[in-house]
């Protein structure tokens, strides 16, 4: 048997602080914000990650995820989300290895395009000020953000998924306890 690491301190403000900090996220598309959940999940999870999965996830969320059987037994007892091996099923998709394809994820439909999916990909690093060039809601004229460890052609991908909006697949981008959004409606352009 697994011994559990804990999760949240403080379970209701810290989950508060998370959420707020995600909101901020997905508001100001690109922007890095730090959360600071004061959690370690189990490997290889990170706490932006962690912190994200504990402030959104609950039992009709299900999860589909790649970081191994003592990440699931976490987010099982700690949010009560059920993991699903039907990657398209998931509401939220975790990817701490290989990103899946955008196409695989559930994208929503015309009439419920909320039902869209969330991919939390966890990369090397978020850097501002270099990179790939944001544009579109939530943004005066362009961001810029430097994603180390993104997975090869997500740009490509990325444009694929923006072109289905109101649907498509929203990005929360992890690294260590900092993380930057990328709402479907968010244009991205390299370097």
């Amino acid at each position: 048997m697994t011994r559990l690491t804990p999760g949240f301190a403080d379970p209701v403000l810290d989950a508060q602080a998370s959420f707020r900090a995600i909101l901020e996220a997905m508001s100001r598309p690109g922007r890095i914000q730090t959360i600071d959940g004061r959690i370690t999940p189990p490997a290889p999870l990170c706490s932006a990650a962690g912190a994200a999965l504990l402030s959104l996830a609950d039992a009709d969320t299900p999860l589909w995820l790649d970081a191994g059987d003592a990440v699931a037994e976490w987010l099982r007892f700690h949010c009560g989300a059920p993991i699903t091996p039907d990657i398209g099923a998931a509401r939220f998709v975790v990817a701490c290895a290989a990103a899946p394809s955008l196409d695989s994820l559930d994208i929503g439909t015309d009439e419920d395009p909320q039902l869209g999916a969330t991919l939390i990909l966890q990369v090397a690093a978020l850097v501002a000020g270099d990179g790939w060039r944001l544009t579109g809601p939530g943004i005066q004229h362009e961001h810029r953000l430097h994603v180390l460890g993104a997975p090869a052609g997500f740009v490509a991908a990325w444009a694929r998924n923006q072109a289905l909006f109101p649907r498509g697949v929203d990005v929360l981008l992890c690294a260590g306890d900092s993380i930057a959004a990328l709402p479907r409606s968010v244009m991205i352009a390299e370097g």
